[in-house]
């Protein structure tokens, strides 16, 4: 079983080189996220990372959690390990500096939330819900939630989760039922969710769960959901804990993957009603849910670099110490690593992932430029290619992990479906990225929907004018060959969107038929984009090896990855007639 090792001389180069890490800075009015900053922050989230999260990940996930009468008892050393994250301050990171953030840019934290969820997704995804949570507290919480709620939970003391699924409601919200009766100051809530990521844990003191409900007043449909605070304790006046609250976990369910979180049943108001209280306005709780589900869709194509990279990690090393029949041109047998075909699935383990990295961190670049940037126009067109991007991050980075993991056990070989190697667990955790928070074809949608006909295509244009300009700038670094290739990448996924703008009008199948097509176009040009600039700045890099490896995976991939995405375009400009043609009953 490999060791996991932050790829940081990787995450340094994405930082400092893809997104400018200099100018970066200044644009968002941060002069103190300097490189020296962010060296020290990777080197000591590895030590964390390498040496407290990873070395329980496969013991955890034989393990898993357990329901008792006291509540969900997590896997053994997962809450010492989670308090030593708190303590070391690292889920403060770039929070609010007035409620004990550290006020550092949402990017810096990119690199530490992939190296946790490489070490140990399932514990990792704690600390994903609960800054989601305080996304949504931050934005839309009166001031005197935020001051009971925020502090200790950019702490780390409590933990926050997000309740939106009811067992007869998944995707369709409009169908939930739990309900919020005004008493005084509160509400009391009940109905029961489904699905709640550590929605019941024992490693901390508190657990703040985000709760969509109905008013009695609330009108039809989305339109008529609320959002509310539902704290495990409540908390007194004075900050201390005050009596249980009316929630509780009823079950744990047992998953494919990630053993080791606990996915639970929340019941709200079996003896009386969940003392809740309303976040934002009364039938406006979707808004405010979003701020959280946004940041969380992000962190979950995070997700998918992380896991990609661990287990490219795995391969690769079982591939140097395996030894098999001789490769050829060579007379003996070796290891297996010198086969053309193990070649070709590292190769593409490795710049799937490299590309999926620079498109999530590029998109928490602009998160804060949409946030921070002093310039009205910045602000506003990073506004508009966060939205744009943050579909693709998540639906594109977490399929190519589906693809990267499987590769992983692939490599192995027989030894990759044995439990022992720990491979097929980085297979297993994958498989639930491209679901929660949004399917793939739910992220797809959002691209074609909101994020394209809404505006009639001018984020995507600009996007891809972007594309031009940097291919333009960055192009010499790679051949003319390659250089073709990414121009008629830019014209297909152009072309692409045109006929979206255009035969969506018509055909009112045409967007849904084609959306995931487009999505995974869009995912496999942006990781294009993002190598071609890699091909350009990585000159600048001081190691050699570093910078010949780096032009060999940008050469493979748009050699053997960007060709992709002419499949995809034929299938959008087939248009949605085969795809609705047999009648439902007929299947």
């Amino acid at each position: 079983m490999s060791d996991y090792q932050a790829p940081l001389e990787e995450m340094n180069f994405v930082i400092n080189r893809l997104l400018d890490l200099p100018n970066f800075a200044l644009s968002i009015g941060n002069e103190d996220a300097s490189e020296d900053l962010l060296q020290a922050v990777l080197s000591e989230a590895n030590k964390l990372a390498n040496g407290v999260w990873s070395p329980i990940n496969y013991a955890g996930n034989q393990q898993g959690v357990k329901l008792t009468d006291t509540g969900v008892k997590s896997a053994d050393g997962f809450k010492q390990a989670y308090q030593e994250y708190a303590q070391g301050g690292w889920n403060s990171l770039y929070f609010d500096e007035q409620y004990g953030g550290q006020g550092l840019p949402f990017t810096f934290s990119m690199p530490v939330a992939e190296m946790i969820n490489s070490a140990n997704v399932s514990l990792a995804l704690c600390p994903l819900l609960t800054t989601g949570a305080i996304e949504a507290i931050a934005a839309h919480g009166s001031e005197q939630i935020k001051d009971t709620y925020l502090a200790k939970m950019i702490s780390g003391e409590w933990t926050g989760t997000m309740n939106l699924t009811e067992p007869h409601a998944g995707t369709d919200l409009a169908a939930i039922t739990t309900t919020a009766k005004p008493n005084g100051d509160h509400f009391l809530v009940k109905g029961q969710k489904i699905y709640i990521t550590w929605g019941d844990h024992d490693m901390t003191d508190n657990i703040i769960h985000l709760v969509l409900a109905k008013l009695p007043d609330a009108p039809e449909g989305v339109k008529g959901i609320s959002l509310f605070i539902v704290p495990k304790f409540l908390v007194n006046v004075d900050g201390s804990l005050g009596e249980r609250n009316d929630v509780h976990a009823i079950n744990v369910e047992h998953k494919l993957g990630i053993h080791a979180s606990p996915t639970c049943v929340m019941s709200y108001g079996d003896h009386g009603g969940a003392i809740g209280y309303l976040v934002g306005q009364p039938h406006q709780g979707l808004a405010a849910m979003f701020t959280m589900m946004n940041n969380a869709r992000l962190l979950v194509g995070l997700q998918g670099v992380s896991l990609s990279e661990r287990a490219y990690q795995a391969a690769l090393e079982y591939a140097r110490e395996r030894v098999q029949c001789a490769a050829p041109g060579s007379k003996h047998r070796g290891a297996i690593i010198h086969h053309p075909d193990v070649r070709r699935m590292l190769m593409t383990m490795r710049s799937v992932t490299e590309a999926s990295r620079a498109i999530a961190y590029a998109t928490a670049a602009q998160i804060d430029l949409s946030h921070n940037s002093a310039d009205a126009a910045t602000r506003g067109l990073a506004l508009k290619r966060v939205g744009l991007l943050t579909p693709i991050a998540k639906g594109w980075c977490t399929e190519l992990s589906q693809e990267v993991t499987s590769l992983g056990v692939q490599v192995h070989g027989g030894m990759g479906f044995i439990e022992e190697t720990g491979v097929a667990q980085y297979s297993r955790d994958a498989r639930i990225l491209t679901i929660y928070e949004g399917t793939t074809g739910i992220q797809a949608l959002d691209l074609v929907g909101r994020k394209t006909l809404f505006d009639q295509g001018g984020a995507m244009a600009d996007l891809v004018q972007q594309m031009r300009d940097d291919l333009a700038l960055h192009g010499h670094a790679v051949s003319q060959r390659h250089q073709g290739y990414m121009s008629e990448a830019i014209v297909g996924l152009e072309s692409s969107y045109r006929q979206l703008l255009e035969d969506a009008q018509g055909d009112v199948m045409f967007a849904g038929a084609i959306s995931f097509d487009l999505l995974m176009l869009s995912g496999y040009v942006c990781g294009a984009w993002q190598m071609i600039k890699s091909a350009g700045l990585v000159a600048k890099e001081d190691n050699e090896k570093f910078k010949a490896n780096k032009m060999t995976t940008v050469a493979y991939y748009l050699d053997h990855i960007l060709p992709r995405f002419e499949a995809h375009r034929r299938s959008i400009a087939s248009g949605s007639i085969s795809v609705m043609a047999i009648d439902a009953d007929d299947f």
